[in-house]
């Protein structure tokens, strides 16, 4: 009986694992064949074009073999060459930025955390919050860095964890939200390019759907209205698995809708750290000699981040350059293909770098903040004196 039982368990968690392994398996399928896709293509006009400088050689008298072989001998080089072509002011102070958007980010999480009483140091923030983002771009998934945070902040608290997991769905929700706000609005000033821009205008209609159902789900949670509607609603909650846990978790929501001021201040911040995200692509844009529009980019950039946030490949690689090609190089900006690439590929660079930078934090620091943790339980084995 005790072997079946160990059987069925270690069953259950191959059976567990497999699923893991397909669900990152796939992600990173398509993610890779978006990039295989995008690179592709633009390897290929990259060829096309040398191709038209070669007197005598038709590019159409060529077979997909032959466009195949110029364009990934030719485009990888042009690709290159564009990155190059960056001010490195440009990208110094994008990457600066991209700093200044964690800094931002760990403000308004710890504004978060204030609501269901947990306080932690701005330094102890901001390790949790770069070591979240060093998972969030080399774990195999999208919530990965949300995995972590919720539980180095678990950690944090011996009485109030699921408040403290909490805390990072909230920040990630009011983050998205604010995105989808900030993107709508922008839309109203971008008016001609509606009307004239196809793809913008499609963009458009599922930022402004996406806005409508995030704004239901910040509802919902911060202020219910579904156990009004339906008197049963909360004795079914409690019959689903981890039921208690989830009715203490849509409690500790509840707390945010009743706190004053709390929404207002976290948007306000959530918007200084929007402008951000796009003043640091408009600088790439500066730095890679594009001519954009700063006002669209203000449009732009946030519809892609939002987009590229759907948990479709890890990191949103592969949807973001094939949106940032399929925007900037539309007629109406005429941005070259492989400068389009270049600027998702340096924004993404300057992401990396906070990575490895959360990377170091949590190689570094992780054992020493751990001893401490259990020092102060009282659970490290005393020595006798020597």
């Amino acid at each position: 009986m005790f072997h079946a039982q160990e059987r069925f368990e270690s069953s259950g968690r191959i059976m567990t694992a497999g699923k893991k392994i397909w669900g990152i398996g796939w992600r990173v399928a398509v993610g890779a064949l978006l990039l295989t896709w995008i690179f592709h293509s633009i390897f290929l006009n990259e060829g096309k074009l040398a191709a038209q400088q070669e007197p005598g050689l038709s590019w159409d008298s060529l077979s997909k073999p032959e466009q195949w072989k110029i364009g990934w001998t030719r485009g990888p080089a042009k690709l290159w060459l564009t990155l190059c072509l960056v001010q490195p002011g440009a990208l110094f102070l994008s990457v600066l930025l991209m700093g200044l958007t964690i800094v931002l980010g760990v403000w308004r999480w710890r504004l978060v955390l204030r609501v269901q009483g947990l306080e932690l140091s701005a330094g102890r923030s901001l390790e949790i919050s770069l070591i979240a983002h060093f998972f969030n771009s080399f774990l195999l998934g999208s919530t990965g860095g949300d995995l972590m945070k919720a539980y180095y902040a678990a950690r944090e608290t011996h009485h109030k964890k699921t408040e403290a997991v909490v805390t990072v769905f909230v920040d990630r929700l009011i983050g998205l939200w604010a995105m989808l706000l900030f993107a709508s609005i922008l839309i109203l000033p971008n008016w001609s390019l509606l009307v004239s821009h196809p793809r913008f205008r499609s963009m458009a209609g599922l930022i402004l759907a996406m806005t409508i159902a995030c704004s239901g789900v910040v509802s919902v949670a911060f202020w219910g209205g579904v156990s009004r509607a339906w008197s049963g609603a909360r004795h079914w909650l409690r019959r689903l698995p981890k039921g208690e846990w989830l009715e203490r978790s849509l409690d500790s929501c509840r707390r945010f809708g009743r706190e004053r001021w709390f929404l207002s201040r976290t948007l306000g911040l959530s918007m200084m750290l929007n402008t951000v995200c796009v003043l640091q692509l408009i600088v790439l844009g500066w730095g890679l000699h594009l001519n954009i529009p700063a006002l669209a980019l203000f449009a732009i950039v946030p519809m892609i981040i939002c987009i590229s946030a759907l948990p479709i490949t890890p990191s949103g690689l592969g949807v973001r350059e094939n949106l940032f090609v399929l925007m900037l190089a539309a007629p109406v900006f005429g941005a070259p293909e492989t400068s389009a690439l270049s600027l998702s590929l340096l924004a993404y660079a300057g992401s990396l770098f906070w990575s490895l930078v959360g990377g170091v934090v949590y190689l570094t620091l992780k054992d020493r903040h751990h001893l401490a943790e259990v020092a102060t339980d009282g659970a490290l084995p005393e020595t006798s004196p020597r």
